[in-house]
Parts: structure tokens; sequence; C-alpha cells
């Protein structure tokens, strides 16, 4: 790990354990893009911004100054004054003007990395960690724009972001203001994105790029479920094992745009930001306006070295909670067992069995607050429910303790419903357009938290229920996008701050809480995952995958989310058949196997399931206990995928030391007159002997890996199992 500046050649070198990260600075002023890939241990390059051809630079050749920026790679582009690609920064002056142009004034190298001031953001020591910034300077808008790149001794990523600041005397407005942009020639890239719907998120899809812009993006007020806030680009021979992989991710959960562009000359410009849609940001004089942080992974190893090098950046430098190295407990909602049908009696009842079962914890979701016999009433009213726990939570959860379990607790704190006393007596709480019929969702509005009194009003409430019982996990949904979006709160020329400054509201909130209550499990929501991103993972180290739960749908969608974020930052339950969501029936064995490879717990009445299905929980759990320090810690492998060829999945999690291994199997469809699958292991020692646990069975390493090991196929479909091969040397 190391960032240099070579002052003769104008080069800023970022030097990563396998990767290489160069800029340079041309014509004495415009900070240019050179180089991003494999490692180059002397950086080196100024040439491949072919500033010594036509067009030349504009200090050789002004007359064709247009041309000179509408090719160059450009490191972070403006918009307004000649570079007709897409821009990551757009100004409106005082005077209504657009246009801006910054140019190269210093940099500063540094040990460590900084806190972004109200967003969520990868972190690191002096030890681990090393930060450049570079500051440009617009001397007509009078305005310093702050780059800046860290690096880490033990991960191939980039983090970028950027901060703007007002010196000047009048205020400007901020049309667009993205995080990070990459230029680089075209080689036949494919463009790799995750898209979908409520209960099929994060399906991955890859297609050729092709010329003009193409992107994924959300306008919704949160990351969606219908696309995410990711994009890669890769090589044509890319795979799992082989081929080179460029991608972005985005720390942040509101609005976002991942944009590619191939350009007239057949070169590539990937760019990632807050959605300009709906923005515009009024900087006054002496204020400053930081943008989330983008992370930029490369690996030369496929898709699944991508994958390892986020899960670990993701482990070792986001996610804070004290849950990130320790076991979870294994939980049991009463959601899809009662929905609100239910009472301190029915919970009680389902506790004492799911004890006698193994499991830990008891989480109460909707319906215990209020009027809340129905969804469409009472959020904002975070008071007990009389009718439903005459007691009160405290005895509650006393009981459930008492019984062995510890408790959780649903919460939508950002919504308010039309029927409920606080929007009676607060009806200019929820975003609003004034004047106009506001559109409900699930017949409910979202509260206005880019307003501090809101904030602290809706945590207060939450926060003395969490103060007057013995509270160890809240779960944290939030059920419905933003519209009509308009705040009594902010001036005219101000609405444009909504969609952001709601989103640094949801972020206040979180961060209080954490740190009011910091042992406590905090595991977030979004109708499922609709804000599943690395913004919302700074604050809980889990977040609920989708809110379908089937075995068989879930093998995309988990499929999707592991190839970003580690198996322990997802949701994953064991739910009642037929499946609530698709009306599929699969073996609870597989369920269970299925839901292994996330946080797992279950979400069933496990009072009226068969005998034979409750029979079966307490080795779920036992096996829970056995493999889960193997799989919240390991290496995960991506062996086959039921998406590409129909017929079954499979992934390992390799441990650390390479000496523990588990694979999942599942055959999601049987076949007739076939004989057993070949599957090929990856990560392991080739030189080491593993021996399969489940019937003694030793194997070389690389027979594994190169030769493979065959599964005898199961009779039916939905069937499961899993190999643990241990080291034996």
């Amino acid at each position: 790990m190391a960032i240099t500046f070579d002052n003769d050649k104008k080069i800023f070198a970022l030097q990563m354990p396998h990767a290489t990260y160069m800029m340079g600075i041309a014509d004495e002023r415009y900070l240019g893009h050179i180089y991003y890939g494999r490692k180059i241990a002397q950086p080196d390059g100024a040439y491949l911004m072919r500033t010594g051809e036509p067009p030349y630079v504009p200090s050789v050749n002004k007359r064709e100054k247009c041309s000179f920026l509408d090719a160059f790679p450009m490191e972070y582009p403006c918009g307004g004054v000649g570079d007709y690609r897409e821009s990551c920064l757009e100004i409106r002056n005082h005077a209504g003007y657009r246009g801006c142009e910054f140019f190269y004034k210093n940099y500063e190298i540094k040990k460590g990395k900084s806190k972004l001031d109200g967003l969520p953001a990868v972190f690191g020591t002096k030890e681990d960690c090393e930060t450049l910034e570079i500051t440009l300077a617009d001397e007509v808008l009078k305005l310093e724009l702050i780059l800046s790149y860290s690096i880490f001794a033990d991960s191939d990523v980039v983090a970028r972001s950027a901060r703007l600041r007002n010196l000047g005397e009048e205020p400007v407005y901020l049309e667009k203001v993205y995080s990070a942009c990459i230029d680089m020639d075209d080689r036949s890239f494919e463009m790799l994105t995750l898209h979908g719907s409520w209960a099929r998120e994060r399906q991955i899809e890859r297609r050729p790029l092709g010329h003009g812009k193409q992107m994924v993006s959300s306008i919704r007020g949160e990351s969606s479920h219908q696309e995410h806030p990711f994009l890669a680009l890769v090589t044509p021979e890319t795979t799992q094992q082989t081929g080179e992989v460029f991608g972005m991710h985005f720390v942040y959960s509101g609005n976002f745009i991942a944009q590619t562009e191939l350009t007239q000359f057949d070169a590539v410009r990937m760019t990632m930001g807050i959605h300009p849609y709906g923005f515009e940001w009024k900087l006054n004089p002496g204020e400053s306006f930081t943008a989330p942080e983008v992370i930029l992974v490369y690996s030369n190893n496929g898709l699944g070295g991508m994958t390892r090098t986020l899960h670990d950046l993701y482990r070792n430098h986001l996610i804070r909670s004290p849950y990130l190295h320790r076991e979870r407990p294994i939980l049991i909602n009463n959601w899809e067992a009662t929905y609100f049908d239910f009472d301190a009696n029915k919970l009680v009842d389902i506790a004492r069995e799911a004890k006698r079962c193994g499991i830990e914890m008891l989480v109460m979701d909707d319906g215990w607050f209020g009027k809340r016999n129905s969804d469409n009433c009472s959020l904002g009213d975070w008071q007990v429910d009389r009718n439903k726990l005459p007691d009160g939570l405290s005895a509650l959860v006393d009981r459930i303790k008492e019984i062995g379990l510890s408790f959780g607790i649903w919460f939508e704190p950002e919504m308010i419903s039309p029927d409920s006393d606080l929007y009676r007596e607060h009806p200019d709480y929820a975003i609003q357009i004034p004047g106009r019929e506001a559109s409900e969702s699930r017949q409910q509005y979202v509260l206005d938290l880019s307003r501090p009194e809101i904030v602290d009003y809706v945590y207060d409430m939450v926060s003395d229920i969490l103060k007057n019982a013995d509270i160890s996990y809240v779960k944290w949904d939030m059920n419905r996008q933003l519209s009509d979006v308009g705040s009594f709160a902010l001036e005219g020329d101000r609405q444009g701050e909504l969609f952001h400054r709601y989103v640094l509201g949801v972020y206040r909130m979180q961060e209080r809480l954490i740190q009011d209550f910091p042992d406590l499990l905090l595991e977030n929501c979004s109708g499922g995952g609709a804000r599943f991103d690395p913004g919302m993972l700074y604050y809980s180290p889990q977040i609920w995958c989708s809110d379908d739960t089937d075995a068989v749908e879930r093998l995309s969608i988990q499929e999707g989310t592991a190839l970003l974020y580690p198996l322990s930052t997802m949701g994953a339950h064991v739910s009642d058949c037929p499946n609530h969501t698709v009306g599929r029936n699969t073996p609870f064995e597989t369920r269970g196997n299925v839901a292994l490879s996330g946080t797992f717990g279950y979400e069933l009445d496990i009072t009226k399931i068969s005998e034979e299905d409750r029979s079966m929980i307490k080795g779920q759990t036992e096996l829970y206990h056995k493999y889960h320090e193997l799989i919240r810690e390991g290496d995960y492998y991506r062996i086959a995928s039921y998406r590409e060829n129909h017929t079954h999945d499979c992934w390992q999690v390799v441990s650390k030391d390479q000496k523990d291994t588990l694979v999942t199997y599942v055959q999601v469809l049987g076949e007739p007159n076939y004989h057993s699958r070949r599957i090929y292991l990856q990560g392991l020692q080739p030189e080491g002997r593993y021996r399969l646990e489940e019937n003694g069975q030793e194997y070389a390493g690389d027979l594994l890996m190169y030769g493979g090991f065959l599964i005898e196929r199961p009779f039916g479909d939905a069937q499961s199992k899993l190999y643990h091969f241990v080291s034996i040397d």
C-alpha cells in the first residue's frame, strides 16, 4: 500500500496489493485518468492520456478546446464548457448561468481516513490506510473541489468521494454532484448489474455495451427493489474465476445513478453518484457539500475475486456492530405465523415451543402498537396496544425471558398513517406538496425526516420503548418509496435538497440508536430488500434480504446479494409451506440449508407445523452453531448457478486458513437417467488432504479442485445436501 506523486512526471499513483490506480496532470491544470488495473511496479504512462496527439492540449491548440474536453480522460468531468459526455458536476450561479471548470491546485497525502460528515463510509487506521486529497479550483465561481481517494493495506479497492467548498460571496446551486468517474478505452466490455422487484431482488444481469448511455438508477428515495447501486464492467471472457472486473458500489441509501457511456471514440465513461433528478443544493458562502462515497473495486480473478474483495472490505472496514464477529441469536419472527392476529399469550406459546427446539430469540413484528389490527393505520403512534398486550410490553418481555429467550421488536419509524393520532395532530409532518392530494402507498405517508425536530420526536418515541423493556434486537422497516416530494420546512430554492436531507435524517436516527443502545442488534429492512446497500451496513450488521422466503426463489436472490455482500449480512429465515409468496412446497431440510447461508432464523407458527418438520428444527439449530463461524468469516465461492443452468445451485465457503470448507448443493429440478454430477471445488490447499465428514472419505485438495467431486443425484425436486470437508494435515 502506497500513494506517491512524481513531481517531474506529474503522476499520482495509488498502489494496492494487486492493483494500481494512476492519474496525471496535463497542461499543468487538467487532472486526467491514466490507468486502473493490474498492479504496475513502476508507475508511469502519462502518454496514455493522448495529449501528444490531435486535438492536443488547449495551451498548444486553443482553437480546439471543445474537442480536447470532449475526448480527454477526465478524472472528474464538469459540465457546460465543452465536454459533452456525462459530467460529474453541474453548477448554476446566483445569476442563473450554468457551467464550471475546475483546475488542479494542490494535493495532500496522509495516513488514515477521515469520516464523512453525516454519511456512512468505510474506515481505516493510520496503520492500514492512506488517503490522497487533490484540490481543484474554479476561480470564476470561487469554489474548491476536494477529491478524496483512500486505499487499504488489505484490499484492492479505492474509496472515493468529493467535497465542494464555497469560498465566494454569493450562493451557488449544485444541480448535480457525482462521487466518482472512470474514463478508459473500451475492451468489448459487458455491463453487469443487479435488478429486480419486491420479492425478487438483486437478480444478476449481464449485457454487452452499446454506444450511448446505459444506466441503472433509483428516484424512489431509497436504493430500491428495482435497481441496485452497483455497476461493473467485465471483459467478455469473465467467469467466476477468470477475466477482469471493474466495479463501482455506492455507500448510500437514497436516489442514485450508475451509468456507463460508450462514446464516439470507443471510450467508456463510468459514473456514479446521487441521481440529479429532483436534486438541487444551495451552497451558501462558507458552506461545504460532501458527496457520498463510491467504492471502486478491481479484480483480474473474475467475479469471485471481486466478491471476496468486497466481502473482506465490508467486514474489515465498514460494519461497526459488536455482532460483526459474534454468533447471532437464532430468532423466530411471528409475522408469517400470525400477521396482525396475536396477543401476549399467543407469543408466549410460540416462545415455549421455540425454546424446546433450540431457538434463542422471539421477535414481535408489526401489530403491537396503536390500533394496528391491519396495515391501514397507526404508524407514528408508537405506544403499546393494551388490547393485545394488557400487561404492557415490559411484562411480555419478562415472560419471554423467563422461558429462556431474548426479545426483539419491529418498528417502522420513517412512516406515518393518515389514520393515526400523530397525523391528526401534525399533518405537516408528512412529506407532501401543498395543495396537492398526496399519493398513498400501503395507506401510509413518509415522515419529513429532513426536519431535525421530527427526527427527534420520532426517535424519542422509539427510544422510550427500548428504555422501558429489555429488548435485544430491532427490525427497522421502511415499507414505501417517497413521492409528492415537498417539505413545509424548506424554502422554495431549497426544495431540491429534500431527497438527500431525508437520507441524512435516517442516518442521524440510526447513528443515535446504535450510540444510545450499543449492545442492540439492529437489522434493517425495507419491504424486504429495497434498502440493502453499503450505507445501511454502516449502521446494522445485517439486512432482511427479501420478503420472499421460498427456498428456490432465495437461490437467485441470495446469489445476487452474495455477489457483493458477506453471507452474515443476509437476513434469511425458514418459513412455512406452501410458501406465503409463491405457494411452492419445498422440503423443510432444503429450507434450512438455504437459510443457513445467512443470519438464520424462522418465520412460521412453530406450534402449528407438522411434527416431522418441528422435529428437524433442533438439528438445524445445531448445524447453525456448528457452521456459523465458518459461514460468517470464510471466503465465499460460487460453484454453480440455478439462474444459469436451470437445474441446480451450488456454493462453497472456505475458512481463511483453507482447512475447513462447507459446500451447499441444491438440486432444484430432478432429471431422469443421469449419472452423478461433477462439481469443482475452489479455494482449497492444492497440496492438502481433506476428509469428508459424512463418510470419512479422504481427498487431495488439487483433485477436488481440478478433478472434481461427484454428487449422487437425489430423488425429487428441491432436494439439498451439505458437504463438510476438513483438512487432515
